[in-house]
């Protein structure tokens, strides 16, 4: 499929985020409330300007004359506190660590991001032929934001008061650069339903870089997306809890978390192209109920049937919670057994959540399909 008029540009901070805390009227909090304004016009701007701005990425590796499969093709540039991409190119795949902390932790995203995709889905970079992986940092002036603008991950640097540096997060690097691999996938359109899905699965992935990255359970992990974003001026964690959607944070200025967990909150708006941030915390809570149920490593049997499902035949760019439920249990099924603990688990999450009403009995027949083997490559390269 070619994607080159359909990507869009997602950002991490949702919009009503940013329009609260343009209206502030607090002395203390100007510089807050003049960089949301700002950045709320700037990502107006990239969405109208974006295809003819950021060109679409190019497959194939760059770098590496001799490059295997798997291996990293990273590099960092910096815009200078400019609105002007790509910016100078500041680091290169295989480069030392400089003083610069948003170009290091850029980079050891990028790369942590990879060896998730590649070492337990066998998935080499964004589009899965070995993409270069780009990212500008210290993008304008004060930016309360990140995005992946169909190219390349692009970060600000936070306006100091309400949020820190957006690279200090590598569930967001994660988040942001699944969003490409929607792209060169199921290619969700970026509204109501599929949109929101289209934000789950990026924050699952984030999710699971994390995880996988710091070697954490299910059990151990704090399933927070964006922690560590906000400052301590901020009575709250994190952007987003996939475990408990709407506590992320309850601040006077912010206002409380307003994810829904389930169907009887869902959030019927044309705002936040039809409350993609917003509705996606049940689909959210749906994966992370089928990790706790099965317990171990989120990234291996749970991880591996929403892959399956993104990367199938099953979804169209307007798929809504029920066709994901539905694919994810028809993964499920196929991947580990008809009725048997993923599946199950699967079921119970969606029903959980209200996305479907009740527990399908008699459970659908098992496919006469092999059970998966390994995808994961042996001795791959670590990022740097």
């Amino acid at each position: 499929m070619d994607n080159s008029a359909l990507h869009t540009v997602c950002t991490i901070v949702p919009p009503y985020l940013l329009v609260r805390l343009a209206k502030l009227d607090e002395p203390r909090f100007a510089q807050a409330a003049a960089a949301a304004r700002a950045s709320l016009l700037r990502d107006s701007q990239i969405r109208q300007l974006r295809d003819g701005v950021h060109p679409f990425a190019y497959s194939g590796a760059r770098t590496l004359p001799a490059r295997t499969p798997g291996e990293s093709d990273r590099t960092i540039s910096d815009a200078g506190g400019q609105e002007r991409l790509p910016g100078r190119q500041v680091r290169a795949e295989g480069q030392p660590a400089g003083g610069d902390p948003a170009v290091n932790e850029a980079y050891d995203g990028l790369g942590v991001t990879q060896m998730l995709y590649w070492t337990q889905f066998g998935r080499d970079s964004i589009d899965g032929n070995g993409l270069p992986m780009d990212a500008t940092v210290h993008y304008g002036k004060q930016y309360d934001n990140a995005f992946w603008d169909g190219e390349r991950m692009v970060f600000g640097d936070g306006d100091g008061q309400i949020f820190n540096r957006f690279t200090i997060s590598p569930s967001v690097i994660g988040h942001e650069l699944t969003h490409g691999v929607t792209q060169f996938t199921a290619n969700l359109e970026y509204r109501g339903q599929s949109g929101a899905l289209n934000e789950s699965i990026s924050d699952v992935f984030g999710a699971l870089v994390e995880q996988h990255a710091t070697n954490q359970s299910t059990a151990d992990a704090s399933w927070l997306i964006g922690e560590g974003l906000f400052t301590d001026q901020v009575e709250g964690v994190a952007l987003r809890s996939m475990k408990a959607p709407g506590t992320a944070y309850n601040d006077d200025v912010l206002g409380k978390d307003p994810q829904p967990g389930d169907m009887t909150g869902y959030i019927e708006t044309d705002d936040d192209n039809g409350g993609v941030h917003l509705n996606s915390g049940i689909p959210n809570r749906a994966f992370y109920l089928v990790a706790d149920t099965l317990g171990g490593n989120a990234w291996e049997t749970p991880g591996h049937i929403w892959y399956d499902t993104l990367t199938g035949t099953a979804l169209n760019r307007q798929s809504d919670f029920a066709a994901f439920a539905a694919a994810t249990a028809d993964t499920a099924a196929r991947l580990y057994g008809s009725g048997g603990a993923a599946h199950n688990a699967v079921l119970q999450a969606w029903a959980t959540v209200g996305v479907v009403a009740a527990i399908p009995a008699p459970l659908p027949p098992a496919r006469p399909t092999p059970p998966p083997s390994s995808t994961a490559p042996t001795a791959p390269l670590p990022p740097e």
